[in-house]
């Protein structure tokens, strides 16, 4: 972007208070999506191209090498594993994700790190005036997350990036991402049930609108999906001559002995997919040759490096709870991660339940010890007799979803797996709230209550709060008042929770 062009976001992106107007501004853009037969999705996707003329990015959008991946679990983690990888490789990232958990940021990453205040507002600023100037009421403002998608396309052919990884916001077909013709590469990952009142209600009408994002020629990879999702894609590929491949699960013998950067079993399906699209990438865009791509027994050293250093907030996260961090008696910790849809409760379930055995009580302190023993006699003492007196730990549930989802739908998924697991999990905080300007309210809805308490009547103690912070303070009083109890909190069922609950115990 040139000074001139820039002058005006430059003139406006020193101070907070602007970055609480860029906000404020963002926030208007917000309406409510429907099926696509509305106004604002579906019928006037060709609109979009209308704004990239606007803001003179069609042919810098034509220009850039472009990963684009769609897909209901695991978008965000293939993004991430494929943006890292390919940093590792020496080349400059562009990463756009959604949603973010505490500032909008997020969603822009240069080589990794969210973009800066500064380019932030230069950016949006000029996006935003000149818009507001070209658009009326025939060819009204863009949405928010459309808007967001420009800005991001203006942001990575600004910043030259090597390569922008975008992941799709919602669907694949009439997606704001969906504006890029030639992709390098497509990725479909794991396909379930989620955005049912906008995608369709089978997992082949899912399949359909995430396999929109499909171009003619272009390779795509997917990962084993059910049968009916199959197909759909299947279909889709052969009438545009796609080469879609389907990737397996990431055998963890290639990572030598290390563990990927991202916790849960299910990632390294995501890692297979990254690896694939990063793959092809690095060949199509002539950088490396076909014997490179036909070795199964070994990954290069960037490929593994990117992988086991890979991260992302809200997904497998184990966080202290802050509010402590002076006092050694007191131990909240929160087990974050989004999952939102039926399939995903599975996952996140598997993944507590292992975690907190792997974070029990007794290990921590006993290794925590173990670091600085006073003697080796303390040592011994504490192998054969001390452990048996450590903190009894107490896991809890903190749910929350948004009110397009059914509670009734994901709590059980949650509650029998981690009951498969031979754990208990006591649900006594949920916080339920409608979404507003893409946080949580501090106002419980009277018409969600009874939803909530029949949802939470199959735990043994269950209690419904007003608001997130009342919840959190309830546990930080709960974890004073019982020292010898580490209470280890379970938060899933929203990232928009998730983001929440981050801003209150990292403070």
């Amino acid at each position: 972007m040139s000074e001139q062009e820039g002058g005006n976001g430059s003139s406006k992106s020193s101070s907070l208070t602007n970055y609480e107007e860029a906000l404020e501004a963002l926030s208007s853009l917000i309406i409510r999506r429907t099926r696509a037969d509305g106004s604002n999705f579906g019928d006037q996707f060709d609109v979009l191209f209308v704004y990239l003329k606007m803001l003179d990015l069609e042919e810098q959008i034509s220009n850039m090498k472009i990963i684009h991946v769609a897909g209901t679990k695991g978008k965000g983690s293939t993004c991430t594993f494929t943006e890292s990888i390919l940093r590792n490789c020496g080349f400059r990232t562009g990463l756009f994700t959604s949603p973010h958990l505490i500032d909008i940021r997020e969603r822009f990453r240069l080589n990794g790190i969210e973009i800066s205040q500064e380019k932030f507002l230069a950016y949006f600023w000029w996006c935003y005036d000149r818009l507001k100037e070209k658009t009326d009421d025939n060819v009204p403002m863009p949405n928010y997350f459309r808007f967001l998608a420009l800005l991001a396309f203006k942001i990575f052919a600004e910043e030259q990036v090597d390569v922008a990884i975008m992941e799709v916001g919602l669907g694949g077909k009439y997606d704001a991402t969906n504006v890029v013709k030639e992709p390098i590469v497509c990725g479909i990952t794991s396909l379930g049930y989620d955005h049912m009142e906008i995608l369709g209600n089978t997992l082949g009408e899912i399949a359909g609108e995430k396999a929109g994002i499909f171009k003619d020629r272009i390779p795509a990879f997917t990962v084993p999906q059910p049968e009916e999702a199959m197909h759909v894609l299947e279909d889709k590929a052969s009438k545009l001559n796609v080469p879609l491949q389907v990737v397996p699960p990431l055998d963890a013998k290639l990572l030598n002995g290390l563990t990927l950067g991202l916790e849960g079993e299910h990632q390294y399906l995501n890692a297979a997919l990254a690896i694939a699209l990063c793959s092809t990438w690095l060949k199509r865009t002539g950088n490396i040759g076909d014997a490179y791509l036909e070795r199964t027994d070994t990954l290069p050293e960037q490929f593994i490096k990117g992988l086991t250093s890979a991260s992302l907030q809200g997904r497998a996260q184990i966080v202290s709870d802050m509010h402590f961090k002076n006092d050694q008696s007191n131990e909240l910790v929160f087990f974050l991660d989004g999952a939102h849809s039926p399939e995903s409760m599975e996952v996140c379930a598997r993944w507590f339940s292992l975690a907190i055995k792997d974070n029990s009580p007794d290990e921590m302190l006993f290794h925590r010890q173990l670091d600085n023993p006073k003697s080796s006699h303390d040592v011994v003492k504490m192998q054969h007799g001390e452990r048996g007196a450590q903190r009894k730990s107490a896991p809890i549930l903190l749910f929350n979803c948004l009110t397009v989802r059914d509670p009734q739908l994901l709590l059980p998924r949650l509650m029998e797996t981690c009951a498969d697991h031979d754990r208990s999990s006591k649900s006594v905080g949920k916080s339920h709230a409608r979404q507003k300007t893409g946080t949580i309210t501090d106002i419980v809805p009277e018409e969600l209550k009874d939803d909530i308490e029949m949802s939470a009547s199959n735990c043994e103690h269950s209690a419904v709060f007003s608001s997130l912070p009342v919840a959190i303070k309830w546990l930080r009083d709960r974890s004073q008042q019982n020292q010898s109890v580490r209470f280890q909190v379970l938060v899933t069922g929203s990232l928009h929770l998730v983001g929440d609950v981050l801003k209150l115990v990292k403070k």
